[in-house]
């Protein structure tokens, strides 16, 4: 989610402009309609199999901020509102999205016997999934993670968090949660920053047994979400915003497996570019599966509910997806 004076700075800019809010109002009864496949170089390590732009008002409420899309096209995300949705993603016979069908929604409950204000508790920022099918949220502004055994159920919060996640600035903590294939988590926020360039704070373990680690973006971008890999890497989607320069941008890096097998606390993640011009838009969600012996990835843009934004969900094949 992005803070309160960007906010104020694109519509300000975007009023000038002479930007209407009427023109830009998609008003369908389809909570999603398909998108091409975007042009990529034939070096490029993904091939883009198109998309879908997300109707927020069918839907029923925008602000996605983290996806997870299992092997059964169980398409799953969270809103910085405090929602949930699940949905049965559909493709074509050749690999494109064509839909989402069997759409489900509800709030994020807490159910707390004194419950703090309610932006406290509504800012879902993170999702990830264990094996046995528990959900994982992480919320900014109070910085914490909450365990749901069911989406449509009350959460307990994790009483064993990331050390030092409470100093994350309020509105850039855990952007970014998953669980790798040998059941650690990892862990990296927006901008609690550890170290020049800037390093920002991360982690990886389990509950009670964390190894702090400092994680370095592209330079003027910020981490918004982490996905595992089959070899035990994972991919990271990064946001840059600059108002005068086409506003937000975004981009696919991966962390080889190497540097995630055994690190020494305090080690640097260092990415590798994957995909270096996604879309101008707010992206904050990525999701690693596999369907159809390929490994696929999706990301997905918040539209911060502004009329002049878009939410959509482009899926990739990775090239050299066939596991050896």
């Amino acid at each position: 989610m992005i803070r309160s004076r960007r906010r104020a700075l694109l519509a300000g800019g975007l009023a000038l402009a002479g930007l209407g809010a009427c023109a830009a109002l998609r008003l369908g009864a389809e909570p999603a309609t398909p998108l091409p496949p975007l042009p990529l170089p034939p070096d490029a390590g993904l091939e883009s199999r198109g998309g879908l732009e997300l109707n927020r008002h069918a839907i029923g409420f925008g602000g996605l901020s983290s996806l997870h899309i299992a092997d059964d096209l169980t398409l799953t995300a969270v809103s910085d509102l405090g929602h949930w949705l699940q949905a049965r993603l559909v493709l074509d016979t050749t690999g494109q999205p064509q839909a989402l069908e069997a759409l489900r929604t509800g709030p994020l409950r807490s159910d707390f016997v004194l419950p703090p204000p309610g932006p406290l508790r509504r800012d879902a920022e993170s999702l990830a999934r264990l094996p046995d099918g528990t959900w994982l949220v992480g919320f900014e502004r109070w910085h914490h993670i909450c365990i749901y055994r069911r989406l449509d159920a009350p959460c307990e919060v994790l009483q064993s968090p990331p050390p030092g996640l409470s100093r994350a600035p309020v509105n850039e903590g855990l952007e970014s949660l998953t669980v790798l294939p040998d059941g650690r988590w990892l862990a990296i926020t927006e901008r609690l920053v550890v170290g020049a360039g800037p390093l920002m704070r991360a982690w990886i373990g389990t509950p009670g047994r964390w190894t702090l680690l400092r994680y370095r973006p592209s330079p003027g971008f910020v981490p918004t979400d982490v996905c595992p890999l089959p070899d035990g890497g994972a991919l990271v989607v990064e946001r840059r915003f600059k108002l005068w320069e086409g506003g937000f941008s975004g981009r696919l890096q991966r962390i080889p497996a190497a540097q995630l097998a055994d690190p020494v606390p305090e080690s640097i993640l260092q990415p590798e570019p994957l995909l270096l011009d996604l879309p101008h838009e707010n992206w904050e969600g990525v999701s690693c599966f596999r369907h159809a012996g390929r490994d696929w990835v999706a990301v997905m843009a918040d539209d911060n509910e502004m009329f002049f934004q878009r939410g959509l969900l482009l899926l990739f094949t990775l090239r050299s997806s066939g596991r050896r």
